[in-house]
C-alpha cells in the first residue's frame, strides 16, 4: 500500500510508501490519506507522525503526469479534495508531527504544513516549486506557510520556487528541530515531550494559538478567556492542580 498506517506505542504513525516515485501525491494516494485520517481520528492514539519510505524523500509533491489533461472541474476538485484531506490532518484532536526526511516539495511540504509540528533530518530540503510548472499551490501552500515564516519569507518561496535546507527552515520557524538518527524514533522521543498531557486540554491550547492567527488580539483574548474556561471545568484541570499541591505526577484521563 501507498500509505501504511501503523501504531508505534500510544502513538499513530503513518508512512507514505511509494520510494521510487518519491513518495508522490497521487490522486489515490491523497484519498488513502484521507481515509488514514479518519481511522486516526477515530482511535486513541495520543499523537500522530507521518514520514516518507526511504531517505531520499518525505514526500516530492503531486505526481505531475496525473496534472495534465483535465477539465476545468475536475482541476478545481482536485484542489478542493488535497484542501479537505489536508484539513482533516489539520483538525484532528491529537497533535501531529511531520518528520521531514528528505525532499518536501509541493503538495509534499502542504502535507507538512498541515501538521501540528514539523522537524526535519539534516539532508531535508523544503519547497513550494509549482511556480516553475507555471502553477502556484493548491493544497494550502499560500495560506499556511505565510502563517508560519511570514508573508515576505512565503512570497519569496512561493514566487521563486526555490527550496531551503533544513537550517534555513529551522531558522525561519518552518521546522522545530534538526534530527539525526533514526527519524520515527526522533518523532516519537519529541512526542513524547507533549503526549502525557491531557488531550483535551491541548486541542484547547492548539485552538487558540490557531485562532490567534486569524482575528484581532481583542477578539482572540475572548476566545483564550473561554477556552481557559472551558479546560478548567475538565477532570484533568482539577487532576492536574491536586497533584500540583501534592506534589505528584498528575494522572490525566482525557476527560
Amino acid at each position: 500500500m501507498s500509505v501504511e498506517l501503523s501504531r508505534v506505542e500510544e502513538f499513530a504513525l503513518i508512512r507514505l510508501n511509494r520510494p521510487k516515485a518519491l513518495n508522490a501525491l497521487s490522486f489515490a494516494l491523497i484519498k488513502d490519506l484521507g481515509r488514514a485520517f479518519d481511522e486516526v481520528a477515530a482511535s486513541d492514539a495520543r499523537a500522530l507522525l507521518i514520514t516518507g519510505e526511504g531517505e531520499k524523500a518525505f514526500c516530492a509533491g503531486a505526481d505531475i503526469g496525473e496534472l495534465a489533461n483535465r477539465s476545468l472541474m475536475d482541476k478545481k476538485r482536485g484542489a478542493e479534495i488535497g484542501q479537505a484531506t489536508m484539513g482533516k490532518l489539520e483538525r484532528l484532536q491529537m497533535p501531529s508531527v511531520a518528520i521531514i526526511n528528505g525532499y518536501a516539495f509541493g503538495g509534499g511540504l502542504e502535507l507538512a504544513l498541515a501538521c501540528t509540528f514539523r522537524l526535519a533530518t539534516p539532508n531535508a530540503k523544503l519547497g513550494l516549486p509549482e511556480i516553475k510548472l507555471g502553477l502556484i499551490p493548491g493544497y494550502g501552500g499560500t495560506q499556511r506557510l505565510p502563517r508560519v515564516v511570514g508573508e515576505a519569507r512565503a512570497l519569496e518561496m512561493i514566487l521563486t520556487g526555490k527550496s531551503v535546507d533544513a537550517a534555513t527552515a529551522l531558522a525561519w520557524g518552518l521546522v522545530s528541530r534538526i534530527v539525526e538518527g533514526d527519524p520515527v524514533a526522533q518523532g516519537i522521543a519529541f512526542a513524547l515531550e507533549f503526549s502525557g498531557h491531557s488531550l483535551p486540554v491541548l486541542g484547547f491550547a492548539r485552538e487558540a494559538v490557531t485562532r490567534a492567527l486569524s482575528t484581532t488580539v481583542i477578539e482572540g483574548l475572548k476566545i483564550e478567556a473561554d477556552l481557559s474556561t472551558l479546560a478548567f471545568q475538565t477532570e484533568d484541570a482539577a487532576e492536574g492542580m491536586a497533584a500540583f499541591i501534592a506534589k505528584r505526577k498528575p494522572a490525566f484521563k482525557d476527560r
